[in-house]
C-alpha cells in the first residue's frame, strides 16, 4: 500500500487576488445559461458561483430549449449542471444528451453555440457525462474520453486531492501545477472556504476553485 499523506495544498496562484476586478462595475454583464434537466440539483450553487464573478445566470430548463422559448444565441456561457438527471443511474447523462441529439431544434441550438468563437461551456458531474456524449457537435473533441463504470460500481462524491495539469482549458488558466482538494466532481460546491470539510487555516473567504469561475469572466473580457 502506498503512503496516504492526506489532504494538502500547494498553489501556483494567489487565491485572494480577484482577477475580475477590471470588470467590476462594467455595464457588460455576460449571460450564462445554467442548464438543468429532471433531477438536476446543483444549479443554485452553480448560479451563485457565476453571479459572484460578474455573470448574469439564467435558469434554463431543457424544456425551455426544446420548446424554443430559450435561444442559446443570447448567451456567452453554458453550464450543464450536476445532480442526477433521469435518476441516479450510470448513463443518466447519456439520456440527457440523446434528448438533444434526436431533437432537431435542440441539436441546432447546441451545435451553433459550440461553434461560436465567443462562447465557453462547462459540464459538471452528470452535465459532464452529458457533454461527453454530445462530442459529435463539439469542435476539437477527437480525443475526449468516454465515461465508464468505476471500480466501486457506485457514485462517489468526496473531497479528494487533485493536481491541475497543463491544458488548453480557459477555465483552468494560471492554475497549472496547483495541488488542492476538490469536491469530486463539483467546483461550485467548493468555491468558498466555508464549503470545505477541511481547509488550511490561512484561507480567507475565497477558496482556490473560485479561480475557475473568475477565469471564465476574464476570458470574455
Amino acid at each position: 500500500m502506498g503512503h496516504n499523506s492526506g489532504l494538502s495544498t500547494e498553489l501556483t496562484f494567489d487565491i485572494n487576488e480577484d482577477i475580475t476586478l477590471p470588470f467590476v462595475g462594467s455595464s457588460k454583464r455576460p449571460k450564462i445559461a445554467v442548464l438543468r434537466e429532471q433531477g438536476v440539483n446543483g444549479h443554485v450553487e452553480m448560479a451563485a458561483a457565476f453571479h459572484k464573478v460578474g455573470f448574469v445566470p439564467v435558469d434554463d430548463h431543457m424544456s425551455d430549449i426544446l420548446s424554443g422559448r430559450t435561444k442559446l444565441d443570447e448567451f456567452n456561457g453554458l453550464v450543464a449542471c450536476g445532480g442526477f438527471s433521469y435518476g441516479d443511474v450510470l448513463g443518466a447523462g447519456e439520456g440527457w444528451a440523446k434528448s438533444i441529439l434526436f431533437n432537431p431544434v435542440a441539436r441546432d441550438q447546441f451545435e451553433s453555440f459550440f461553434k461560436r468563437e465567443d462562447t465557453f461551456t462547462l459540464g459538471v458531474c452528470n452535465g459532464c457525462q452529458m457533454l461527453s456524449t454530445l462530442h459529435e457537435l463539439i469542435p476539437g473533441t477527437e480525443h475526449w474520453p468516454k465515461f465508464v463504470r468505476n471500480e466501486s460500481a457506485q457514485f462517489e462524491g468526496r473531497l479528494v486531492q487533485v493536481e491541475v495539469q497543463k491544458s488548453n482549458s480557459i477555465l483552468l488558466a494560471g492554475m497549472e501545477g496547483s495541488r488542492m482538494p476538490i469536491m469530486m466532481p463539483h467546483p461550485e460546491r467548493v468555491y468558498r472556504t466555508v464549503q470545505h470539510s477541511w481547509h488550511p487555516d490561512e484561507w480567507q473567504e475565497q477558496a482556490p476553485w473560485l479561480r475557475l469561475f473568475q477565469n471564465a469572466r476574464k476570458w470574455l473580457g
